[in-house]
């Protein structure tokens, strides 16, 4: 009997990091290049946005994309754009749960990767490092989840 009880109970899931890299980087000294001197304080301004991509098999490219804006008296600071991405591989996750699993899981894996990029880009571009303040990609998800749904309903409503 414990025999059939193990053969029926499911699979733990399992979340492997195949690889991990910077897609794309870009930092723009705007304050350097048009002699601005030293902003203090610059309002910074943090969007994250998150894409994924079926690979081979059961691999999935998971991309996290930051985008920092700091402003100061109205003008801008820097502009640091970054696209990081991660190759995992992905077993035993039922397939109703495989996109929240790849927007939250994998994203959380990858941001302290990410964070410490941003943190030593800002600060070889002359400024203070930014530690970006940890994002909550289950709030995130959720998020983005109602606001589809209020488009679809705003859609309908329409036609």
């Amino acid at each position: 009997m414990a025999k059939e009880e193990a053969a029926e109970a499911p699979k733990q899931p399992v979340m492997k990091c195949l690889n991990q890299y910077i897609r794309d980087l870009s930092f723009e000294n705007i304050a350097a290049q048009k002699n601005l001197g030293n902003t203090a304080s610059p309002e910074i301004n943090v969007q994250v946005n998150l894409d994924a991509r079926k690979g081979d098999n059961n691999n999935f490219e998971v991309i996290l994309k930051l985008t920092v804006n700091a402003d100061a008296d109205d003008k801008k600071v820097f502009l640091l754009e970054i696209d990081y991405a991660g190759v995992f591989q992905v077993e035993n996750v039922p397939e109703e749960q495989l996109h929240p699993f790849l927007m939250i899981e994998c994203p959380r894996m990858l941001f302290p990767f990410v964070r410490q990029i941003v943190r030593n880009t800002t600060a070889d571009g002359g400024y203070p490092p930014l530690n970006v303040d940890p994002i909550d990609f289950m709030a995130l998800y959720r998020n983005e989840l109602q606001r589809q749904a209020a488009a679809q309903a705003a859609t309908e409503t329409k036609n």
